[in-house]
């Protein structure tokens, strides 16, 4: 039989800087879960696309994920052996999932969330500059390392789409570091903020640019390649009538918002990069 490896003793409590970054990751799922209008998604509006999903289920949701963040940021603080931090992150993941269908009474309301942020912020542990790339890249290195404790098949809508379409969904995206969120989303958001967008209208425009470029397995599980052309083209036009914040921008905007409607589709996927975007932005800024 081969010996399990030793894996180090951990604080107790996690220190301030791990409750920190918890509280960063919070913050984000909140902030994308209260961010309106979006296409097709939860917002303070209504459901989107989704019938069994609410703003206040979503935000009870990601309070319940602290803890596990808190964790996964302590692992990243205290564990130097890139296989045993990436076993250890993986197990705390597998509990914030069954803490999470606890909170939401079943519902998947952060699966992808949970894997997607909890790398960042346990790369963010090990980049001391808090630089938003170098955190990315780092938590990418992370992503391609075997987790001997996940299943081989989940059977998730996710996973599905990703067999049937080709397509590498969210744990491609986390082992590429995260490009859609680092090329599309931050750039988008920096620029609108810049030009004088809302803060709001500053976000919106970063999830369509993300909307604008992945192949979004939540759009394909529901409704297909006609679905994910549908938010991509629609995406793309909002941006290059000058976004959300200008008249015709939101006159196309609008537009798309009916066209998911019709078709009962979300862009889940687009939505969780969104929430890294905000993770990694407040990170860099230190606010």
């Amino acid at each position: 039989m081969t010996a399990r490896p030793n894996l180090p003793v951990l604080p107790t409590a996690p220190p301030a800087i791990a409750l920190a970054l918890a509280g960063r990751a919070v913050a984000a799922l909140v902030d994308e879960a209260m961010l309106t209008p979006k296409p097709g998604l939860v917002d303070l509006r209504g459901r989107g696309a989704h019938r069994d999903l609410s703003w206040p289920l979503m935000c009870a949701s990601a309070q319940a994920l602290r803890p596990a963040f808190a964790q996964m940021a302590l692992c990243g603080l205290s564990i130097d052996d890139d296989v045993l931090l990436r076993r250890r992150i993986g197990a705390i993941g597998r509990d914030a999932e069954r803490a999470m269908l606890a909170a939401s009474g079943g519902v998947n309301t952060h699966r992808g969330a949970i894997w997607a942020l909890g790398l960042l912020v346990t790369a963010a542990a090990c980049t001391p500059d808090g630089d938003a790339g170098a955190i990315a890249v780092r938590a990418g290195r992370l992503a391609r390392i075997a987790d001997p404790g996940a299943p081989e098949r989940t059977g998730h809508k996710g996973e599905r789409a990703c067999l049937d379409h080709g397509v590498g969904g969210a744990r491609g995206q986390a082992q590429s570091g995260f490009p859609h969120v680092v090329e599309h989303a931050l750039p988008t958001l920096r620029l609108a903020r810049a030009r004088g967008d809302a803060e709001h209208h500053a976000r919106v425009n970063a999830l369509l640019a993300v909307m604008a470029a992945l192949d979004d397995t939540c759009l394909l599980a529901r409704g297909g390649q006609p679905a994910l052309l549908t938010a991509q083209d629609g995406a793309r036009r909002v941006l290059d009538l000058g976004g959300i914040a200008t008249t015709r921008g939101r006159r196309a905007f609008k537009a798309l918002e009916l066209r998911l409607s019709r078709l009962h589709v979300s862009p889940g996927g687009a939505a969780d990069l969104l929430a890294c975007a905000l993770l990694l932005d407040s990170i860099e800024q230190g606010v």
